[in-house]
């Protein structure tokens, strides 16, 4: 199934699908994303297995998670961030932290990647799933980052639930990368 982003309940339709554990591809604020609701005490099923499966990648290679509101990252961390991460949220800059023991618990990692995108329209998707959603670009793993949508449509449409279309595009980057682990600061991506 495919939705233009422009239509008027996408956001919720898109929500709908990823509380019932399916994947979609949606635009980001940087490059399209597969994407699924994180694992929480609340579900109790991991889409990022599928999302593994689609894309080809290791499975234990963790996904991004994307939040709503910057302040929701104290939701899974213990500590404060620096004041320059909250400058740059809403956008596309992911920042890796420690999880605190209840977020450890659930994911059974020590450290996520957490980003609050700039665009609106996902932060709504977000907050209407109550859940962070994980996001990895739409490619296969090893291959080049897929900016146009008929060629996502070619090669995904298949394989998801949902693509919400947004355009191509084509000088879309990843986002920016930085680490605040141990409480150092430190860029694993520009």
């Amino acid at each position: 199934m495919t939705l233009l982003k422009s239509e008027k309940n996408s956001a919720s339709a898109a929500a709908s699908l990823l509380k019932a554990g399916k994947i979609a591809i949606l635009p980001t604020d940087t490059v399209y994303g597969f994407s699924g609701i994180a694992r929480s005490a609340e579900n109790d099923f991991s889409t990022e297995t599928l999302i593994a499966s689609i894309k080809g990648r290791a499975e234990e290679k963790p996904l991004i998670e994307l939040l709503a509101f910057p302040e929701d990252v104290y939701n899974y961390i213990d500590g404060k961030l620096p004041d320059e991460i909250f400058s740059r949220w809403p956008g596309p800059l992911t920042v890796i932290v420690e999880n605190n023991a209840r977020y450890k618990s659930v994911t059974g990692r020590e450290t996520t990647a957490f980003r609050c995108p700039g665009d609106e329209w996902l932060r709504k998707v977000i907050g209407l799933c109550g859940a962070p959603i994980y996001s990895t670009s739409v490619n296969l793993s090893g291959s080049p980052v897929l900016t146009k949508i008929s060629q996502i449509r070619c090669e995904f449409e298949g394989e998801v639930d949902l693509i919400v279309e947004d355009g191509d595009k084509d000088f879309a980057k990843p986002s920016t990368i930085v680490s605040f682990v141990g409480g150092v600061l430190k860029t694993i991506r520009a």
